[in-house]
């Protein structure tokens, strides 16, 4: 749904040279993706309302999630396509079976963190902490879900009631995740410094390499693709064999009865003659 897609709102003071052309060739690269607009001469409300400190800036807004990033440049080079294709996502993703499917295309590595709750307000504040750590670690995807909303999913990364959480670890998305030796769940104390301590160690290498439980997300989500093709193929051919079969009945059934010539009748009649000739003779009294 186009609800659904996040709105790239460029804030342009006239006073301020933005190439807008840039901009429109993104916007055309990746309409599907989100919605491009610029507005120019923004009032001080307008500045309040999107929270920016300064023109002219991108801002990256997503209306489901009640989230968005700002970017204040620079607008040359790459910087700016980057910045768009890292905010397709909001800056932190609450994990459903939904946006786990938005997921499967992303080459950035996910940190994930598994709270209890979700709906809790102390999961509610980390989530700020987690956005704050994500608008500095653009090469990262930010994501979380609760132990009680999804259970299922939160026993492929070894998370239950038993363990301490919030549990936090960076996923490949597929079938490996890499736990940080030191620091595998959050204190309820100063959780933004573990938040960044843990992000220092998984850059330094300091890691522990595991192996989602299977039946893996990524790989029962392909195979599933996988097997529907199959059967998409196997129909497909089967109605195929089944058309010809009925095209050759329908030919038979719709075949002339041949007629014997003139010739042929006049064989036949001769032949019973003859044969009624040397039969038996008919015994008298």
């Amino acid at each position: 749904m186009l609800t659904n897609l996040p709105v790239l709102l460029v804030n342009m003071m006239l006073r301020f040279d933005l190439n807008e052309t840039v901009l429109s060739n993104l916007a055309v690269k990746y309409k599907k993706r989100a919605w491009f607009s610029v507005a120019k001469d923004f009032s001080d409300e307008a500045k309040v309302l999107y929270d920016m400190e300064k023109f002219p800036a991108l801002v990256a807004i997503h209306p489901n999630y009640k989230q968005q990033s700002i970017f204040y440049g620079p607008f040359e080079g790459e910087f700016l396509e980057d910045f768009i294709k890292q905010n397709f996502l909001p800056p932190v993703v609450p994990l459903n079976h939904e946006t786990l499917k938005l997921l499967k295309d992303e080459k950035r590595k996910i940190v994930l963190t598994i709270t209890a709750d979700e709906n809790e307000d102390q999961t509610q504040n980390l989530i700020k902490l987690l956005k704050a750590a994500a608008s500095t670690n653009r090469d990262l995807v930010f994501g979380y879900f609760g132990l009680k909303q999804w259970e299922d999913f939160a026993d492929k990364f070894e998370a239950n009631e038993k363990m301490k959480l919030p549990k936090i670890i960076v996923w490949d998305g597929d079938e490996d995740y890499f736990s940080v030796i030191g620091i595998e769940s959050l204190n309820n104390e100063d959780q933004g410094s573990q938040i960044s301590q843990f992000l220092e160690g998984y850059r330094q290498g300091r890691t522990e390499k595991k192996t989602v439980k299977a039946p893996l997300f990524m790989g029962f989500f392909n195979s599933v693709v996988g097997i529907v093709a199959f059967f998409i193929i196997f129909i497909v051919v089967a109605m195929m064999i089944l058309m010809v079969v009925l095209l050759i009945i329908i030919s038979k059934d719709n075949e002339p009865v041949r007629v014997g010539s003139r010739e042929e009748v006049d064989r036949a009649d001769n032949s019973e003659a003859e044969s009624s000739q040397h039969g038996p003779g008919k015994k008298e009294d």
